[in-house]
């Protein structure tokens, strides 16, 4: 970056907020065309978050860090905490499920395979962070990609059937026909929640 045209805060503070969401790796061009900043600023600022994450230039070194992977850059958690994470998402006080997981596991539950981007359409919300609980905790695992968009597709494994106390997926009592896509979808998601709780599968 030059002299001239040196890395703001409010860029730094707006590829924080856009890489905090993303569930994928994202590119220097995507997030150049969002922020409407030119790519090698873009470029230039994140190689300086990557840099104080990694407690270069007198910053201290951070839980998580920003690094390249699949032609884009992404947040990621430290290898070094793993097991801390891991330990935190599937015991002690989080070892019961929140209202939220509940309803993302029901989404997919009636509807698998699922995307993200579908889950989060039903559900009305982002639902990056509860799905990446599910899959530690071994209620969702990836499932191919769909062959339209390429997205990661997610299913419900043995281990939900066995917390739900269910033989197989068919046994899932039928809320409806199909699952709302538009105004009725969180009130769909919540009903869906309530009979997955019911076959043993908790939350808070």
């Amino acid at each position: 970056m030059s002299e001239e045209a040196p890395v703001t805060d409010e860029l730094l503070a707006g590829l924080e907020a856009v890489l905090m969401v993303a569930d994928q790796p994202v590119t220097v061009e995507h997030l150049s065309d969002g922020l409407g900043v030119e790519p090698q600023e873009v470029s230039a600022a994140l190689e300086e978050l990557a840099a104080d994450y990694d407690g270069e230039r007198g910053a201290r070194t951070r839980g998580f860090r920003l690094a390249r992977a699949a032609g884009g850059w992404r947040i990621y958690s430290r290898p070094e905490h793993h097991d801390i994470v891991s330990a935190f998402l599937t015991a002690g006080h989080s070892s019961r499920l929140s209202q939220a997981a509940l309803e993302t596991l029901a989404v997919v539950a009636y509807r698998q395979p699922v995307t993200r981007a579908r889950i989060s359409a039903i559900r009305g919300v982002n639902v990056d962070g509860v799905v990446r609980t599910l899959l530690l905790r071994g209620l969702l695992v990836e499932s191919g990609t769909d062959p339209t968009t390429g997205a990661v597709r997610f299913v419900t494994t043995p281990a939900f059937l066995e917390a739900a106390g269910l033989e197989r997926i068919e046994d899932l009592p039928d809320i409806a026909p199909f699952l709302p896509e538009g105004d009725e979808a969180n009130r769909t998601g919540e009903a869906g929640a309530a009979d997955v709780a019911e076959f043993g599968i908790m939350g808070e």
